[in-house]
């Protein structure tokens, strides 16, 4: 989903990185972030100066380090945009960042505090999605978010109209998929038919999970 207010390609020439252990966000999908550290403070600013984008990538191994001694971040990530931001009395920053489009990254030399990398979007294979999957994947989402609500009575999920395979199994994966790998992987397909399945199987195990685990405390 790419914000067609945005020059991507221009603005993605040289861009902020906020690298996180399994911070994974996806294109449409809406992540909130609190910056405290003086560096990321330093990136909030910048981007904010600029086109209010900043990468979201996702940390890997973190005794596998760059020449610099720097962990390594995936190189797959998600570019957001700043649509929100609230500044506190003591310089740390509540903001929320929306996903516009994925985006492979090449790390750039930088002299901020923060590190920044040229990214090129990545689009979406053009397959075609049967009906039945889209289906498959939507009956599989609603029923495990209605066994999150019945525990959780503050989670709440709703898909907007209209939207496409592609967009479904972002959002389904951004809100439902928990484990940081699985979501990384995701992202990382292009294949929408593939995505779709693959968020499909996700959500159906974390919820086989669920009922085994309401089956054992029963027992």
């Amino acid at each position: 989903m790419v914000d067609t207010h945005l020059d991507l390609e221009s603005a993605l020439h040289d861009v902020p990185v906020f690298p996180l252990p399994d911070a994974v966000l996806f294109p449409g999908a809406v992540m909130p972030l609190h910056v405290f550290e003086p560096r990321y403070r330093a990136m909030l600013r910048d981007a904010l100066a600029s086109n209010k984008l900043i990468v979201m990538a996702m940390l890997g191994d973190p005794s596998i380090t760059d020449a610099s001694g720097q962990p390594l971040f995936a190189g797959v990530a998600g570019v957001g945009l700043i649509t929100e931001h609230h500044r506190m009395s003591d310089g740390r920053s509540n903001l929320l960042l929306r996903g516009v489009a994925r985006v492979r990254l090449t790390e750039v030399p930088s002299q901020k505090p923060y590190r920044r990398a040229h990214g090129v979007v990545l689009a979406d294979v053009a397959v075609s999605v049967p009906v039945v999957e889209t289906t498959a994947l939507m009956s599989e989402a609603t029923a495990f978010a209605g066994e999150v609500a019945r525990r959780e009575g503050s989670f709440r999920f709703q898909l907007p109209k209209g939207i496409s395979p592609g967009e479904l199994a972002d959002l389904c994966a951004h809100h439902m998929v928990a484990e940081g790998a699985e979501r990384q992987r995701i992202l990382e397909t292009l294949d929408v038919r593939v995505r779709v399945r693959e968020v499909t199987a996700a959500i159906a195990i974390q919820h086989h999970r669920l009922r085994k685990a309401d089956r054992s405390t029963l027992n």
